[in-house]
């Protein structure tokens, strides 16, 4: 069979994958936390609903619709002097099977003098044969306030779906005053079943969350939110630091515990309206 040689000069062919780099920074106006820069570029968005109090509240958006192996989102939220915001998702976001390559997600988060915010993204849902690569890198200055919560689905029991096999791993950097005082490496997979299995792990479970505080008084949260873990989970608290870990069967019974959570530890801000059940 011949072959024609113009066929030598055609590059090969790639699925197209999704690109995503969004920056928010806020500035304190008269009282008010308000915009001081906005940057979006390719899937990434964010909005910015209307709120009655002094807080500023910044919606994530991934225009794609999920993730796949190969695609790649940036987010960059900086809360500066006593400015006080919260950033959340407008849904879950979806992680789907990957053809070839890993999902990478790359967040910053930057805290000043008297400020506070909240990292607030409703679930991450990993689904089979998916992969995805996280890192989460915070800088506090010395009198600022971080509320940092991650909850992640391996697979949704109300629709059938069982996660046999995937790859996740979860990297968070969190520096205060230049410090380094809190650090964790996630990963499970490829042969996730059995490793949620574990008892150090899921034991079985399907659904997990990840709570930070970092603030002065963290330690005087611990035993209120001890009472709402209950025992599916746990909860130590030192140094102005307050660590807890939530698993449970399902994503609704998990929202049960977590809401309430967010409550507690959030100030007067609670829990954003898109994270309503």
């Amino acid at each position: 069979m011949n072959v024609h040689p113009c066929l030598d000069l055609i590059p090969e062919t790639r699925p197209q994958r999704a690109y995503g780099h969004a920056r928010l920074a806020v500035k304190p106006v008269n009282g008010r936390t308000r915009i001081a820069t906005l940057y979006q570029e390719g899937c990434a968005k964010i909005r910015l609903p209307d709120r009655d109090d002094a807080a500023l509240e910044a919606v994530m958006i991934n225009t794609s619709g999920g993730l796949t192996g190969g695609d790649d989102m940036h987010w960059q939220f900086d809360a500066g002097n006593d400015c006080h915001a919260q950033i959340t998702t407008q849904a879950c976001e979806r992680i789907y099977k990957a053809s070839f390559s890993v999902a990478q997600v790359e967040t910053t988060l930057s805290v000043g003098e008297n400020a506070s915010l909240a990292w607030l993204p409703q679930e991450t849902i990993l689904f089979e044969r998916s992969a995805l690569k996280r890192t989460l890198t915070a800088r506090l200055a010395g009198t600022g306030r971080a509320l940092i919560i991650e909850p992640v689905v391996f697979g949704r029991k109300a629709m059938g779906e069982d996660v046999q096999t995937c790859t996740f791993r979860d990297r968070w950097r969190i520096y205060l005053q230049d410090r380094l005082v809190h650090a964790e490496d996630f990963a499970i997979g490829p042969d996730t079943a059995a490793m949620l299995a574990r008892p150090a792990l899921l034991g079985g479970m399907r659904t997990m969350a990840t709570i930070l505080l970092l603030d002065h008084d963290a330690e005087r949260h611990l035993e209120p939110a001890r009472k709402i873990i209950g025992e599916k989970g746990g909860a130590s608290a030192w140094s102005g630091k307050l660590l807890a870990r939530l698993v449970d069967g399902d994503a609704y019974s998990l929202r049960k515990r977590l809401i309430p959570l967010i409550e507690l530890l959030n100030q007067k801000a609670g829990v954003p309206k898109v994270w309503s059940i």
